[in-house]
């Protein structure tokens, strides 16, 4: 029987917890030096490092060993992005073990039908999993867990299906009661008046998450006065900024016919280096202590 409502631990008294995501250790390195609660393990980053689509490509061993690399180099909690669970709730429990014996602080599935397709890709693929069969996923979650401080969290898909308010109460009010600690509520519209809405409407004991990819104008200000909402997870910003960088980084070097006109505009090699955390000449190299 799950016992759920758990992952006190997250909290340490804060009223917002504030995290990014990163698609492999060094990004996640850097959301830590930057002052960020905890790390989203991003599915979406992960499988873009692999040049692939986030469309269930990809092994739940992939995206595990680099949740496990990003934990091994940072301080900080992560939490990771499960997809749909990779199969039924027989692979969320083993996906879950895994993850917990990995030393990673919790793992978020979604109410989608596998195989997904990214929530704000443009004409992508949005179908809803059966209610009863992802509530039993999450049940499968919370039992598999070796401990209450593991989190689990219901990412409820409703709105970005097209399902509508009440569609996204109902799920999130039964994935409560199966257990989830947190109710992941979605959106790809650009206003955050329905994830607004969703916030005043939702009447469960466990808090929200939300990630303000696409309605950005709903700062942690404006949610911290909403109130029910303690997680916020820029869920794609570095890897995006990434891009940008590396791609006009490139078309200079590709224009001027050396790397001449660019040195200025990139990090020294002693940032990286630093980033690295080198050890000592002579010295065993070790991870941070925990």
């Amino acid at each position: 029987m799950a016992v759920g409502n758990g992952a006190t631990s997250w909290f340490r008294g804060r009223d917002l917890l504030v995290g990014v995501g990163a698609r492999d250790a060094l990004e996640a390195r850097l959301v830590e030096k930057a002052g960020f609660d905890f790390v989203w393990s991003s599915s979406l980053g992960i499988s873009a490092a692999h040049a692939v689509p986030d469309a269930s490509l990809l092994s739940m061993f992939h995206y595990l060993e680099a949740a496990r690399f990003m934990r091994e180099a940072i301080r900080i909690p992560v939490l990771a992005d499960g997809d749909t669970g990779y199969g039924d709730a027989r692979n969320v429990a083993y996906a879950v073990r895994r993850y917990e014996e990995a030393g990673i602080a919790g793992i978020c599935f979604e109410d989608k039908q596998f195989p997904k397709e990214n929530s704000l890709l443009p004409g992508g693929r949005q179908d809803l999993a059966p209610l009863e069969d992802f509530a039993a996923k999450i049940e499968a979650a919370v039992d598999a867990r070796g401990s209450r401080d593991f989190a689990v969290v219901a990412r409820v898909e409703a709105l970005v299906a097209g399902a509508g308010q009440e569609e996204a109460l109902r799920r999130a009010r039964r994935y409560e009661r199966a257990g989830a600690d947190f109710i992941l509520i979605h959106s790809r519209q650009k206003s955050p008046d329905e994830i607004v809405e969703f916030i005043k409407a939702w009447d469960g004991a466990v808090p929200l998450v939300l990630v303000p990819t696409i309605y950005p104008s709903l700062t942690e200000k404006k949610i911290r006065a909403l109130g029910k909402v303690r997680m916020v997870i820029y869920a794609n910003q570095p890897m995006r900024a990434a891009v940008k960088a590396t791609e006009e980084i490139l078309a200079e070097i590709r224009k001027a016919g050396g790397v001449h006109t660019v040195d200025d505009r990139m990090a020294p090699l002693t940032r990286i280096f630093e980033l690295q955390e080198l050890p000592d000449v002579g010295a065993p190299a070790c991870r941070p202590p925990r």
